[in-house]
């Protein structure tokens, strides 16, 4: 069975840092691009970033420019989600996302895999 699962709740305070992970069990890892999205309370769900199954390119939202960077790890089966500089808007549940679409990845749906997603607070 496919399992996408985030780790690395967290309350961070602002300005501060925090990175996710998220480990996939689907295969070849390599053939899956990988999304990272959020949802605040009370909003819908947004894209945050993407990275190509090679890892050679990424994508983000623009607000999380220059702040956030996803990176994977092929070998691990594991994509990442740094984020620095964290504001207080940045709070939401974070999801990861796995799909054989740069397309369908970019427009958050119709994925083959989602994972449950992981709670991140910051606090101003």
């Amino acid at each position: 069975q496919v399992q996408l699962v985030e780790s690395g709740v967290g309350l961070v305070q602002a300005g501060g840092s925090l990175r996710l992970s998220c480990a996939a069990s689907v295969l070849p890892f390599s053939s899956y691009h990988m999304g990272w999205y959020r949802q605040a309370p009370g909003k819908d769900r947004e894209f945050v970033g993407a990275i190509s199954g090679s890892g050679d390119n990424t994508y983000y939202l623009d607000s999380v420019k220059g702040r956030f960077l996803i990176s994977r790890d092929n070998a691990k089966n594991t994509v990442y989600l740094q984020m620095n500089s964290l504001k207080p808007e940045d709070t939401a549940d974070y999801c990861c996302a796995a799909d054989r679409s740069m397309n369908l990845i970019r427009r958050g749906y119709g994925l083959d895999y989602w994972g449950k997603g992981t709670l991140v607070t910051v606090s101003s």
